[in-house]
């Protein structure tokens, strides 16, 4: 096993990756900006290195300085957690030109699902189901509106290089279509740098269904099981459930077939997932895959009792999934997740500043990641998330009372926090009764405006 890894990664995920390298006998080394020198990853990793100054750009996004710091530490390995470097295949490049181990996919993986048309294509031809669209990127309006008539109003344009909703844009009508792929494209250029589009058919009120998977380096694939995302605001989800109340156990083996011959095809390694959107008739279509771990891997953990980053480092160095997964891959009850952002519960503006109380919820079942504490600070430079509140039960019955406790007895003070919304939408009708879809946040939240 490695003997010391670093990891390329800042908040709860870091600390995360630690805990699980720790339990490991692995000794870590944690990178840092200026702005996290106090933060909990800092503190509890064997060694850590400053590399740069608050902005992502010249701290956790610069790549000479984290290779200078694995490099320095003299590191078997690096884990980048999800987001930052995580899914950039030229640092998993000059990771590998610089003899440390990526614990990912190959690069070679990373850029092929990481632009999504490609991804697409690749699915295609390994015969997972896929969404009807364009053959390639769009370029121009006319080709825009051929294919748009082609695949049948109301479509989607997608950013070729995008994620986060951002350069997205839906076409309901003809008319429409030169003003919005003018946007999409603009808009897709300024934050990616990229403003290609692809185009595919739309679908009304889909549920979001993600399947995680692992592969080792020999070839062999398995799935564990599936989550539902659905409940999500401007793309980005809020609240995880698993298993999904509309997967069957005769869908889920089918896509578990599916999903391990279209993965062995494109040669992928490590933690991935697959995401779909499913239809009002079930059926699953292909959007896109995370070639990390997710924020929301607690769940698939909570249900199969496996430990997604140790396999991950198991597979790294080499082990099969055989040595490392139980015989057996079974759902065991329902777990949920929600993601404690530092904002205004209803005007969602961030809200960085100092923490003068923080007290966690416990108990069977009840599990918190964060690397957030009383007198803590969270920084106005990066991402909002500051804990996970993930609970496990019997069912999703249990599971849902859980977690009302436990967000009753989630105490942050000092900053905005995004608990008073995830405590009213607990208590909607429509999600208790699991009756959502992607939709559903954009008519809760009319609905709380209009009371």
């Amino acid at each position: 096993m490695f003997r010391k890894v670093l990891v390329a990664n800042r908040g709860e995920i870091a600390l995360r990756v630690l805990n699980a390298c720790r339990e490991m006998g692995i000794r870590t080394v944690a990178v840092y900006s200026e702005a996290d020198r106090n933060s909990l990853h800092v503190r509890f990793a064997d060694e850590a290195i400053c590399i740069g100054p608050p902005r992502l750009a010249d701290s956790y996004l610069n790549v000479p300085a984290v290779i200078s710091a694995a490099e320095i530490a003299d590191v078997d390995a690096i884990h980048p957690g999800y987001g930052l470097l995580s899914e950039n295949a030229n640092f998993a490049e000059v990771c590998r030109a610089s003899n440390i181990k990526f614990v990912g996919p190959p690069p070679e993986v990373t850029r092929l699902m990481g632009e999504k048309e490609k991804a697409r294509q690749a699915m295609k031809r390994a015969k997972a189901p896929i969404l009807p669209g364009s053959e390639g990127v769009i370029s121009t309006i006319e080709d825009a509106e051929e294919t748009a008539e082609k695949v049948g109003y109301p479509v989607i344009l997608k950013a070729k290089a995008g994620g986060g909703g951002r350069g997205m844009r839906v076409v309901r009508e003809r008319e429409e279509l030169p003003k919005l792929f003018h946007a999409a494209h603009a808009e897709a250029a300024n934050a990616f740098g990229n403003g290609e589009l692809y185009m595919e058919k739309y679908i009304e009120q889909p549920r979001h269904i993600e399947f995680q998977v692992l592969a080792d380096e020999h070839g062999n694939v398995v799935t564990l099981f599936e989550r539902e995302c659905s409940i999500q605001r401007r793309h980005q989800k809020l609240i995880e459930e698993s298993p999904s109340l509309q997967v069957t156990p005769k869908l889920r083996e089918e896509m578990s077939h599916t999903l391990c011959r279209s993965m062995a095809e494109i040669g992928y390694q490590n933690a991935g997932t697959v995401e779909f959107l499913m239809d009002a008739n079930h059926h699953l279509y292909f959007i896109e895959m995370n070639t990390r771990i997710q924020v929301e891997h607690p769940v698939t953990e909570a249900i199969t009792g496996v430990d997604l980053v140790k396999a991950q480092l198991r597979i790294a160095d080499g082990e099969r999934l055989e040595e490392i997964l139980p015989r057996k891959l079974e759902i065991r009850g329902h777990a949920i997740e929600c993601r404690i952002n530092a904002e205004h519960p209803r005007k969602f503006t961030p809200s960085a500043g100092q923490i003068t109380a923080f007290h966690v919820p416990g108990g069977n079942g009840v599990r918190v990641d964060t690397a957030q504490y009383a007198e803590g600070v969270v920084p106005p430079y990066y991402d909002s998330l500051i804990a996970k509140l993930i609970v496990h039960g019997v069912d999703r019955a249990e599971a849902i009372a859980k977690m009302e406790c436990a967000l009753n007895q989630f105490i942050v003070r000092g900053v905005d926090t995004s608990i008073p919304l995830h405590q009213a939408i607990f208590q909607d009708e429509e999600f208790r009764a699991g009756k959502f879809d992607t939709g559903f946040m954009e008519r809760f939240l009319a609905e709380r405006t209009e009371a």
